[in-house]
């Protein structure tokens, strides 16, 4: 009986040092395009005769921030391995090298690219006749650019030829604004991105009521990230850029359920203003108000190129389709979550300004809330509870500082927010959520607050599954959870009858049945009515990442499993019906779907260990 209490003991602490170096295999399609340069062993290798020229040379002159541009090519002497990168700023050099590998100790370049092509692309022709015209699509990130071409390949890149320099007619302008709810249910908060410092002009956000001539004008606060805040490499060396500064603005006593048309302005030290582009939102509906109320909520999108660089097709080949889709869909949903393993920039940071572009139709329009993820904080010695370093030396600095969430230390990433009849308790899967931890206090303090009767949908949401999923690393382990994940949670989402949680990481959408304790409590699939008995969990991971793959055994608890890219919305009609859909990100059509249907009596009512002591003295 000791040996064998010992052996578990010993098995317990083995799967629990795993878990906590990483809940995932790294495949090599986890791997960052631009992590392929080898940047330190780049040598100098310029030709006369080579050409490369980009235009046009200025960008957005009518206020655009984003361009296409053309790069032609003429180079004597081509080869398969030539590769042309687009540099911002556009004079880089060793200058700001910092190298922290001894093995290179003069490196003539220590700054990634911000993406890069091969020079054939598209022409196979370009091997014989070394002439080859490239197209790239730029965002505004604040400084100019220019093109290198290089031979050798990405493991030996030396240096043929540089382009001249072009820029965006204003690369301070104020951009890629974004909306998250503030602290209180009638406060949205405004962030954006800009060139401009606090002593070079003042932010602030206008805003009033859509069609009304009456503004207002709210100030703005400003943060910026440092290279000495990251935590290590790549973010503190070769991934480094500069985010410029962030601002956000609170905008306060908004009316419920009410359309506010707004832009980003600047004040520069001349009196003259700089403005961003006119936007509209929708402010949130008075929490418990019975109206129309609809999430979308999904997980690890990441980035994609519309030009075809960098290869993200291998590393985030969904993230196009699932961002076309909800622009599309904008007028059909008030709210986005998205839970975790947001840009997928690992460390090269200027994926960062690449994200908030790809989504800005949408977080312009919509609150667009966010969940930690593994790939924005796991870095050793850093806090986080996974010694991993999926964040690429980030360790949460950047996603904190970027964007807003109604926390009360951004640092610790769990919050609660409401949408009418919704309450969201939003956990930190990469912070201890263990009974006695301090996130543990805080997601029972959240669950035990709502008010049933008003918010009758409460919902859970974590980047980690720590509740139920059947993909193949989980169930080859045996336990189908994150490890340790729903020890001690699942007696808080009984406890306080959470209907539904949700979960990102593992690339896929599953459902489970209504469960608790690893036992189906509900035999009903699609429609539930009555007392739920357990909560629902769903495991809505296929954002836009490459795509996971499942235990090839199907637990019986498991409703409906899908290894492809899409998204969940539900729907509240009222305080007694909401509608859940599992669109594909490729089309937007439905291929899962239940509905809830019950009155205030059926959530309050006892279930298994859902109630405390009761007496029958009167």
């Amino acid at each position: 009986m000791e040996d064998g209490s010992h052996r578990l003991k010993f098995f317990t602490i083995v799967l629990f040092c795993l878990s906590l170096v990483s809940a995932h295999r790294v495949h090599e399609y986890d791997k960052h395009p631009l992590s392929k340069i080898n940047i330190y062993k780049t040598t100098l290798g310029f030709r006369d005769l080579v050409i490369i020229t980009a235009t046009p040379l200025i960008l957005g002159s009518k206020g655009e921030d984003t361009a296409w541009v053309t790069v032609d090519l003429v180079n004597p002497d081509p080869s398969d391995d030539d590769w042309v990168a687009v540099y911002s700023p556009a004079n880089f050099n060793s200058s700001t090298c910092s190298v922290e590998n001894d093995e290179f100790q003069s490196p003539y370049l220590c700054t990634s690219p911000i993406k890069y092509k091969y020079a054939n692309f598209s022409n196979a022709n370009y091997n014989q006749t070394g002439n080859n015209t490239l197209k790239f699509q730029l965002i505004n990130q604040r400084a100019d650019f220019s093109f290198a071409l290089f031979s050798g390949g990405l493991s030996n890149p030396v240096l043929v030829a540089v382009s001249n320099v072009i820029t965006f007619s204003n690369p301070k302008a104020p951009l890629y604004a974004r909306l998250a709810h503030g602290k209180l249910w009638n406060e949205m908060t405004v962030t954006w991105t800009s060139g401009y410092s606090i002593d070079e002009a003042v932010p602030f956000v206008e805003w009033g009521l859509k069609g009304e001539e009456t503004r207002t004008r709210s100030p703005a606060g400003t943060l910026t990230v440092e290279q000495n805040s990251m935590c290590g490499a790549p973010a503190r060396t070769v991934g480094w850029h500069d985010l410029g500064f962030t601002h956000t603005s609170f905008l306060t006593n908004l009316w419920p359920n009410t359309v506010y048309s707004y832009r980003m302005g600047h004040i520069l030290s001349n009196g003259s203003y700089v403005w961003g582009k006119n936007y509209t939102f929708k402010s949130s509906p008075y929490p418990g108000q019975d109206s129309l109320q609809r999430i979308i909520i999904f997980g690890d999108m990441g980035k994609g190129e519309r030009d075809g660089s960098n290869e993200y097709s291998s590393k985030d080949p969904g993230a196009l389709n699932t961002t076309d889709q909800l622009i599309k869909d904008l007028p059909n949903y008030d709210i986005v979550f998205h839970i975790g393993d947001i840009s997928y920039a690992d460390g090269y940071v200027a994926d960062w300004d690449q994200f908030t572009a790809q989504v800005e139709p949408i977080a312009s329009a919509v609150p667009y809330m966010v969940a930690s993820g593994n790939h924005e904080r796991d870095w050793p010695d850093s806090g986080s509870f996974y010694t991993g370093t999926d964040s690429g030396g980030e360790c949460g600095v950047i996603a904190e500082t970027l964007y807003y969430v109604p926390a009360e230390n951004r640092a610790k990433f769990w919050y609660s927010t409401d949408y009418g009849m919704f309450h969201f308790c939003v956990a930190d899967s990469e912070h201890d959520w263990r009974k006695g931890s301090e996130q543990y206090r805080f997601l029972e303090q959240c669950l035990a607050s709502v008010d049933r009767r008003k918010q009758p949908w409460l919902i859970f949401v974590a980047h980690r599954p720590l509740g139920y999923s059947s993909n193949d690393w989980f169930g080859e382990e045996g336990s189908f959870e994150e490890p340790m994940g729903r020890d001690d949670l699942q007696r808080l989402w009984q406890k306080y009858r959470v209907d539904i949680a949700f979960y990102g990481h593992v690339h896929v959408y599953e459902r489970t049945c209504p469960i608790y304790q690893n036992v189906c409590v509900n035999s009903e699939e699609s429609h539930y009515s009555g007392t739920m008995n357990g909560t629902i969990h769903v495991v809505v991971g296929g954002g836009g990442h490459h795509l996971g793959s499942f235990f090839d055994t199907i637990p019986n608890w498991s409703l409906y499993r899908d290894a492809d890219w899409g998204f969940v919305k539900m729907t509240a009609f009222n305080r007694s019906s909401l509608l859940f859909e599992y669109k594909k990100s490729r089309d937007g059509e439905v291929y899962d779907s239940f509905t809830i249907n019950r009155e205030y009596k059926d959530v309050i009512s006892c279930v298994h260990d859902s109630c405390g002591p009761s007496t029958l003295a009167s």
